[in-house]
């Protein structure tokens, strides 16, 4: 059942997702700081990060795109460059040849392993100081909830 939001002001609901959407601008353009963001974009990174959560290693250029705030033509073009530099393969689709699938090569793992490191000493340098670790699991329950929402109604 969903909460009733009937007492809740829409200037509210607004405020506070003003701040939230700030605070992730603010906290990634500090990570992307991170000298360890110099040889791969925090876009790029995401690519990596988001194919290590495949189960099977592999997945379709339209489901990984699902995860990424960036258009499908830009995916596109991002996923040659780091094709080339040999971060992650392409294969046609197994079900659908028109599709493509992606997959990380052992570079590619090396370089997300390495940069995800830096990537959570980042965020624990950049929220530690601001919250304690109880406010840090009612953050997460908090946008856990938003997201199972959104889950809920179709995305």
């Amino acid at each position: 059942m969903s909460p009733d939001t009937s007492s809740v002001p829409v200037k509210q609901a607004a405020e506070t997702w003003e701040s939230l959407f700030r605070t992730q601008v603010g906290v990634m353009r500090r990570l992307q700081k991170d000298p360890a963001f110099k040889e791969l974009s925090m876009r790029e990174y995401d690519v990596l990060f988001n194919l290590t959560r495949c189960p099977t290693g592999w997945t379709r250029l339209n489901e990984l795109n699902e995860h990424l705030l960036i258009s499908q033509p830009s995916l596109s073009r991002m996923v040659e460059r780091m094709e080339a530099k040999g971060l992650l393969q392409r294969r046609p689709a197994q079900n659908d040849q028109r599709g493509v699938e992606l997959a990380l090569t052992d570079t590619g793992r090396e370089v997300q392993r390495r940069l995800g490191r830096a990537h959570v000493r980042g965020i624990y340098e950049l929220l530690t100081p601001a919250l304690t670790e109880e406010e840090l699991r009612q953050l997460k329950s908090l946008t856990d909830k938003v997201l199972d929402t959104l889950a809920a109604n179709g995305g």
